[in-house]
C-alpha cells in the first residue's frame, strides 16, 4: 500500500472514531476539519484529527477543546492567516478579543486548548514553533465559587415536588438524590451503569468513574438509596447490570436503552426547579455545591467533604462552601449611622 493510500485509510479510521464518540449534531465531531488545516495538506489534516482522538482521552475535555480550537482556527482563516504563519501576536490578539465577552476561566481554557494543539502539531513536524507558547492568559484568582447553590429547604422542595407516579419522575428524583447526597459530578452520574450501585457489607454503595480513568466509591445515603431502589424496581432494570443506570425517556413515556447525557440532565433540572417554584438559578453543579454546603452547615469537615467529592485539593472543596455567604443580622446591626 502506498503512503497516500495508508494516510487515506488512517484518516477514514480517525473520522469514524470521531463520529462514534460524537453527539450527532456536533459538526466538529463528524470529521469536520477547519479550512486553514485543510489547506496545509493531508499530513496536517490527519495530525489534527489524531490530536482530537489520540491525545485527548476525556470526552468532556475533547468536546470543549474541539469547539475552542475550531473557533480559533476559523477566526484565523477569516483574517487571512495560514496555519504556518500564525504568530504569537495573532494568538494574543485572539485571546484579547475573547476576553471582551468571555469570563477569564473560559478564556484560559481556550488558550490551553490552542497551546496544546500547536504542541501536537510541532511534535508532528507540521509547524516549526508553537505560537501560543509565549502568550499569557488573563489573570484569574478564585477565592469563592460562583456555582448557584440551593438552601437545604429549596433542595427538599425540589425533591418533594417531583411527581413520582411516572418513571421519569422516579428517575429524576433518583438522579438528583445521587448528586446531592454523594457530591458527584454530573458526568460521573450519567456514566453509571446498573452494576455501579452495589451492596458492600450492610450498605449500598455508588461507584463513579471519574476523570483520568479513576473509580471512586461512595456509600449511599439512606435517602438516595430509597430513591434509587424505587426507580430501579419500577424500571425493571435490576438484571441489566451492564446497561446504563439513568436512561432517556421515549415518546411513549417509557425508558429507552439510551444513556442520559449532561445536556439532558441540565434541561431536566431547570424544568424541575421551575415546577417547584424555585427562583434560584440552577445548573448541574448546583446539586454538588448544595450537598457540600448542607454537609458543612451540619458540622461536617472540609477534609471529609474533599474525600467524598473526590477533589484533588481541599481548596477546590472550599469553593463550594457557602456557609458564610449570608452575614448574620447581628453583624449587620453593628453598622451604626
Amino acid at each position: 500500500m502506498c503512503h497516500s493510500q495508508q494516510m487515506g485509510t488512517d484518516e477514514n479510521l480517525v473520522t469514524e472514531l470521531l463520529v462514534q464518540q460524537s453527539n450527532a449534531d456536533d459538526a466538529l465531531f463528524s470529521g469536520y476539519v477547519p479550512r486553514i488545516v485543510e489547506r496545509a495538506g493531508e499530513k496536517a489534516r490527519l495530525r489534527f484529527l489524531e490530536y482530537l482522538t489520540a491525545d485527548i482521552r476525556n470526552a468532556g475535555t475533547r468536546e470543549a477543546y474541539a469547539r475552542a480550537i475550531g473557533r480559533f482556527l476559523d477566526w484565523c482563516d477569516a483574517v487571512g492567516c495560514q496555519l504556518g504563519s500564525i504568530s504569537p501576536i495573532v494568538v494574543s490578539a485572539y485571546i484579547e478579543r475573547l476576553s471582551t465577552h468571555l469570563q477569564p476561566p473560559t478564556v484560559k481554557m481556550h488558550l490551553a486548548a490552542i497551546r496544546k494543539m500547536f504542541d501536537y502539531l510541532v511534535v508532528g513536524q507540521i509547524i516549526q514553533m508553537n505560537p501560543a507558547a509565549s502568550v499569557r492568559g488573563p489573570r484569574h484568582v478564585v477565592k469563592k465559587g460562583k456555582t448557584p447553590v440551593l438552601t437545604a429547604g429549596e433542595a427538599r422542595d425540589l425533591l418533594d415536588a417531583i411527581d413520582t407516579s411516572t418513571i421519569s419522575g422516579l428517575r429524576d428524583r433518583a438522579l438528583i438524590g445521587v448528586m446531592v447526597y454523594s457530591f458527584a459530578r454530573v458526568s460521573a452520574v450519567v456514566g453509571m451503569n446498573v452494576v455501579d450501585y452495589f451492596a458492600q457489607g450492610r450498605r449500598m454503595w455508588f461507584r463513579f468513574h471519574e476523570k483520568g480513568g479513576k473509580d471512586h466509591d461512595v456509600p449511599a445515603h439512606r435517602n438516595a438509596e430509597d430513591y434509587l431502589d424505587a426507580y430501579i424496581d419500577s424500571a425493571g432494570i435490576q438484571e441489566q447490570q451492564r446497561g446504563p443506570l439513568f436512561r432517556t425517556v421515549g415518546c411513549r413515556r417509557q425508558l429507552t436503552t439510551n444513556r442520559m447525557q449532561r445536556g439532558d440532565v441540565l434541561r431536566m433540572m431547570k424544568r424541575r426547579a421551575k415546577q417547584a417554584g424555585i427562583a434560584s438559578q440552577v445548573c448541574c453543579h448546583t446539586m454538588r455545591a448544595t450537598g457540600i454546603t448542607a454537609y458543612l452547615e451540619n458540622g461536617g469537615s472540609v477534609e471529609h467533604a474533599q474525600r467524598i467529592a473526590n477533589h484533588e485539593s481541599v481548596r477546590t472543596t472550599k469553593l463550594y462552601d457557602r456557609t458564610s455567604d449570608t452575614p448574620s443580622l447581628d453583624e449587620i446591626e453593628k453598622i451604626q449611622i
